[in-house]
């Protein structure tokens, strides 16, 4: 059985407060946010229910997840509306992926279900997608309980935003705003 440990991440499980600038879920805050602070929040992406926001402490560069706008920690409670456009935009995560980065395979999944899940979010659910290379996890993290990060999380924005842009469907109105795409 592979494992992949990430000892770096316990710096976000464990942090106080979360963003200081965000009352209640971040998630809906970021939903419903200021769309000119997309950039500096990281969200690479919209739909018309959703959105994509690279991961703070990724496990590899372009560790993304796609977020259904509805605050709820039940796949179950989403609608159809919000299923389809949460599936519509995971697609355009693989194919921006795949143009921006061009990895060998992904993993993609949800923690559902609080603690026991793994995820450090459980009340407004979320899909990973991780980009994966061959040979992409080597002996540092082991022997040496260091990660090396192969490329900064705001260049793997720029690279995964021009992928998005050059979709069918996008609009772009700004450098500061994620890639749009409507019904």
């Amino acid at each position: 059985m592979d494992q992949v440990f990430a000892p770096w991440r316990i710096d976000w499980v464990e942090r106080e407060g979360g963003n200081d600038d965000v009352d209640g879920c971040v998630f809906c805050a970021f939903a419903e946010g200021d769309r000119h602070r997309d950039r500096e929040r990281r969200i690479v992406a919209r739909s018309d229910r959703a959105f994509v926001l690279l991961n703070n402490y990724p496990y590899n560069p372009g560790h993304a997840m796609v977020i259904p706008h509805d605050h709820t920690g039940d796949y179950r409670d989403l609608d159809d509306d919000v299923l389809l456009d949460h599936a519509r935009l995971k697609q355009r995560t693989f194919d921006a992926l795949e143009d921006g980065l061009g990895p060998d395979a992904y993993n993609a999944g949800l923690n559902i279900g609080g603690g026991a899940a793994g995820g450090s979010i459980d009340d407004h659910l979320h899909t990973h997608v991780v980009p994966r290379w061959e040979g992409d996890t080597n002996f540092m993290p082991v022997v040496a309980d260091t990660q090396v990060i192969v490329e900064a999380v705001d260049d793997s924005y720029d690279r995964l935003r021009d992928a998005f842009a050059e979709q069918d469907g996008a609009a772009v109105e700004g450098e500061d705003r994620a890639v749009e795409f409507t019904d």
